[in-house]
């Protein structure tokens, strides 16, 4: 599912990350963890292609059986839209929209129908509990109701993997614990992917494993 080999990312003098290797198989929840400044985030953002390893090194990022090293830029927004689901530690929801618009939007950048669209993003709010709050705003919802839009939205394209960065960091203790149950049952109904960078003991526990990043390696 994915394969990472030899990832370095340097940012002026800053050598963050240098040499990592990963494997990740499909169906796997796999929890990131380590200090601050350890590389974590950077490696999911590279991982979910917001951001590109050194391209002077020998490396290789592979995402579904699809090789992304030779991909142009347009290619890769492309296969992100198509292939990868993110969730934020801060949702990022667009405060002028509704729950189901916000969710339907990854869907219209990748100009799938608009009625099939719409339909997929009530199931899924459905699915989520959400059902009854699918035309308020964020700002009508508790944060754990916004988190759970921000999966429905990450979902909305059947992505092959699912990154969450933080997800429960800005969550109460019970709405964060809800939202971990959330990923397993994904797992389970969805044979989701899911690469979870967290500080959260707890998730980090409940993961089929735990990758332990410290000063820019996989140790």
């Amino acid at each position: 599912m994915v394969t990472a080999k030899n990832i370095h990312k340097c940012y002026g003098e800053v050598h963050v990350l240098k040499g990592v290797d990963l494997k990740i198989q499909r169906g796997e929840v796999v929890a990131i963890v380590g200090p601050s400044g350890a590389g974590k985030t950077t490696l999911l953002q590279i991982l979910g292609t917001l951001d590109k390893p050194d391209g002077d090194t020998d490396f290789k990022l592979e995402i579904n059986g699809i090789s992304l090293n030779n991909l142009k830029d347009q290619q890769i927004a492309t296969f992100r839209n198509e292939h990868i689901g993110y969730i934020f530690q801060f949702h990022q929801l667009l405060p002028e929209f509704t729950a189901i618009e916000n969710v339907c939007i990854p869907a219209f950048v990748g100009r799938k129908d608009k009625a099939t669209t719409i339909q997929k993003a009530r199931d899924l709010l459905t699915l989520l509990g959400l059902q009854s709050r699918i035309h308020h705003k964020p700002s009508e919802l508790s944060g754990g109701e916004q988190q759970r839009v921000a999966v429905a939205r990450a979902l909305i394209n059947d992505p092959a993997i699912i990154l969450a960065d933080e997800p429960s960091g800005n969550l109460d203790s019970a709405a964060a614990e809800s939202l971990h149950k959330l990923f397993f049952e994904l797992r389970d109904r969805l044979n989701q992917t899911l690469i979870i960078v967290t500080h959260n003991e707890k998730l980090a526990k409940m993961a089929d494993r735990t990758l332990t990043m410290k000063d820019g390696k996989i140790v």
